[in-house]
């Protein structure tokens, strides 16, 4: 199967380059110069990732991304200048799944994306009748319509957000360190820099804590990780 990536970027010389190498690799993909038409892009073309630059003419990435999550959960791994923590961490916070900082090299562009697509294929791939519901609380994750409910009421997570959630989930009141959670979220060959594991626990906090100032759902376990507490 031919997977579909949508490129978001105004660098015509980097579209040509990262559309020659990703189609040798198999990959089917589309662009567009700006995020403006984002959401009609989706509908239209379907992809199965994006690529989106931040720095972007009118509307940046980053408000891009807002309006991509606005309706989709699909995965976004974001383009970032070099050094900009920033925008970085903001992108993450908004519910990006990955970042990659400019210049990149493409091989390490190709290896996140088949990192992100292949978790993806093994949820896709599991028995839909084997524990289609975790169950914590006043929490029902359900792993075949990729959804969140906190008290009947419907959370919208990333895709990276409800993986991780995931993981945790099915491993109550036990800690993991990060690598143990970004490997089993993403795949073994998920590449970790810095501490972005953190800012995706952050979110996730601010959407299932009842006060993500004093969390009581997903534990800190300072020097090792996280332990997600099943809690009523």
């Amino acid at each position: 199967m031919i997977r579909k990536i949508l490129i978001i970027d105004d660098d015509v010389k980097l579209i040509h380059l990262l559309k020659e190498y990703l189609e040798e690799n198999n990959f089917q993909v589309s662009h567009a110069l700006d995020g403006n038409r984002v959401v009609a892009e989706i509908r239209e073309k379907t992809p199965d990732l994006i690529i989106l630059d931040i720095m972007l003419p009118g509307k940046d990435g980053l408000e891009v991304l807002k309006d991509i999550r606005k309706n989709h959960t699909l995965p976004v791994i974001m383009l970032t200048a070099k050094g900009d923590d920033t925008d970085r961490i903001i992108g993450l916070e908004l519910g990006a799944d990955d970042y990659l900082p400019k210049p990149f090299n493409p091989r390490e562009l190709l290896a996140r994306i088949k990192a992100i697509l292949r978790r993806q294929d093994m949820l896709a791939s599991e028995d839909p009748g084997e524990n289609l519901l975790i169950r914590c609380g006043n929490m029902v994750l359900n792993r075949a319509a990729h959804t969140i409910d906190i008290n009947g009421k419907t959370v919208d997570l990333s895709t990276t957000e409800f993986n991780i959630l995931e993981v945790l989930m099915k491993s109550p009141n036990t800690v993991l360190s990060r690598d143990q959670i970004m490997n089993l979220a993403q795949g073994k060959d998920f590449i970790l820099f810095d501490r972005s594991i953190d800012i995706h626990i952050s979110r996730l906090r601010g959407k299932i804590e009842s006060d993500p100032g004093a969390p009581k759902r997903i534990k800190t376990i300072w020097g090792t990780g996280y332990m997600f507490v099943d809690i009523p």
